[in-house]
């Protein structure tokens, strides 16, 4: 098990932070921790449970993250993530989709605490890995201070002492997930006055965060930043994490080339195995985003690598478009 900290680290996606882009990530910093995208304890319990929680070794610092609200399946599926190797578990009480809506869990959870807390205690009695909460800081109509003040004080007794704060309101009726991720306003002086309250537990700040340089403001206030989008779409931003965010040497910075040589290593592997291109290929879309040719190096891989038995011929010829 990996030692884990918190300063940097990037959200669960659901749909896009799964191993390969992990992977991705972990090649440009080897201090962040990293998370699954959203399992929810019935896919784990009733459905292909090896499926959801294969990751790779190189993957660690790794968390894996659970939806659900049922205390004895979610004490089961910690148990799983721990026997699988993970070095965190993670309960979503922060995605407003209906779908997470009809199964009374993440950001509905909001609105009870106690049913929080007494998941976390069930979690905590199975396994010796951190259970940790990623949450918002209300709901709906509910006050956000008070909510969230509430929230942390009930969940904390309960023996959690790790939540990643979404500084962002959910608004489960009216609101698309995608606009609860940026329509609701963010609410950062709320999650740092919540550390000053609460000096003893460990809160990291997620929410519209997009630089390094914001990351750095935060961590002047807060103990640890979660960046979600950015990092996707620029993942470049990765390779300064270890010396900017963890006060690690000034080292030799891989070129954003040399970043791709190394992926290619691992898909080449990853297709031997009867991975197709299109699973990891996606990820590297944004990998040269700011540069020439980037537009044709994307359009490149989204046309080809989905054709049947593409191969790492299509992400070369699509590197031939980009000018450095």
């Amino acid at each position: 098990m990996s030692n884990i900290n918190r300063r940097f680290c990037v959200a669960p996606m659901l749909d896009w932070s799964d191993r390969h882009q992990r992977m991705l990530m972990r090649s440009m910093s080897k201090h962040s921790l990293l998370y699954t995208e959203m399992v929810t304890t019935g896919a784990l319990i009733h459905g292909d449970a090896q499926r959801y929680l294969k990751f790779s070794h190189g993957e660690h610092p790794v968390a894996l993250q659970l939806g659900g609200s049922d205390p004895k399946a979610m004490a089961t599926c910690a148990k799983m993530a721990e026997d699988a190797g993970y070095d965190e578990v993670n309960i979503n009480v922060g995605c407003p989709s209906d779908r997470v809506q009809n199964g009374a869990f993440g950001a509905c959870l909001m609105a009870e605490p106690e049913l929080v807390a007494e998941n976390v205690a069930a979690m905590q009695a199975a396994v010796n890995i951190p259970v940790t909460v990623k949450n918002r800081i209300a709901i709906d109509d509910m006050e956000e201070e008070d909510t969230l003040r509430r929230f942390l004080s009930i969940v904390s007794n309960s023996g959690c002492k790790t939540f990643i704060v979404h500084a962002r309101k959910a608004w489960l009726k009216g609101l698309s997930p995608k606009q609860n991720r940026d329509v609701p306003p963010l609410n950062y002086e709320l999650v740092y006055q919540m550390k000053r309250e609460f000096p003893e537990l460990e809160l990291i700040i997620n929410g519209g965060i997009e630089t390094l340089e914001e990351c750095s403001a935060h961590l002047g206030h807060i103990d640890g930043v979660m960046v979600g989008r950015e990092a996707y779409h620029n993942p470049y931003l990765m390779t300064d994490v270890d010396h900017g965010i963890y006060d690690e040497a000034k080292h030799n910075k891989p070129t954003r080339m040399e970043v791709l040589e190394s992926y290619k290593e691992y898909m080449q592997q990853q297709m031997s195995e009867g991975v197709y291109l299109k699973s990891m290929s996606r990820h590297l879309l944004g990998l040269f985003t700011g540069e020439a040719g980037a537009k044709a190096w994307r359009r490149h891989i989204s046309e080809n690598a989905h054709k049947e038995g593409a191969g790492i011929e299509v992400i070369e010829k699509a590197a031939a478009y980009i000018k450095l």
